[in-house]
């Protein structure tokens, strides 16, 4: 997993609450298990003006030009912006797959959808609760200001404005631990392949019989 420790971007507003994950990334493309590959399909029914099968090249389908991510303004961002209960609906990983893909770092939320907002940490993605007053400064500071970026200091859980203001996050110090070693389920569990070798080893010179 990509190690995240500062992040500066331009940021990308989705103004909508209650996005849920079938918006995100649409079921037709749950199919595949692997972690990449899912970018071009995020948020697809909102992007596209036609309908996505897994396996269609996106190069040549007729785009949404109100569409946010399809906006000259905010190509490259690696913030997206959102409202409240960002990511509720199904528990699937892939929503998290899909923008960590696309190349968003970071997501700002008033609130989160509970299982989504513990996928993001273990895919790279902070993800970071701000008050909805904050949030809706920072729609209107974007909206008001092309090429609007922040940056955001994961080590001291600070989000700093183009005009020197910043403003402050809380983060669990596990996941803050894991974003910034780059650490997933598997990297946490990797940590320990000396105890987990020796532990084989002994049940092998124990209990031959479960080896045969």
């Amino acid at each position: 997993m990509q190690k995240f420790s500062v992040e500066t971007g331009i940021v990308i507003p989705l103004d909508r609450p209650n996005v849920d994950t079938d918006a995100i990334i649409p079921k037709q493309f749950l199919k595949s298990i692997k972690r990449s590959g899912f970018g071009p399909n995020l948020f697809d029914e909102w992007r596209y003006l036609d309908y996505g099968e897994p396996g269609q090249a996106c190069a040549g389908r007729p785009i949404n030009p109100d569409f946010v991510l399809n906006q000259a303004r905010f190509q490259g961002g690696t913030i997206l912006l959102a409202r409240e209960n960002f990511g509720c609906g199904s528990s699937r990983e892939h929503a998290v797959w899909a923008l960590a893909d696309f190349g968003i770092r970071v997501v700002i939320a008033p609130t989160f959808a509970d299982i989504f907002f513990s996928n993001t940490s273990k895919n790279g993605i902070l993800a970071i609760r701000l008050d909805q007053a904050i949030v809706d400064e920072l729609f209107g500071m974007v909206e008001h200001h092309e090429g609007f970026t922040l940056r955001v200091n994961l080590p001291s859980q600070t989000i700093a404005y183009p005009d020197g203001k910043s403003v402050s996050f809380e983060v669990d110090p596990f996941k803050k631990h894991c974003l910034i070693e780059g650490l997933d389920d598997i990297g946490l569990t990797l940590q320990h392949t000396d105890e987990i070798k020796a532990y084989e080893q002994h049940r092998r010179a124990n209990a031959p019989w479960l080896f045969s």
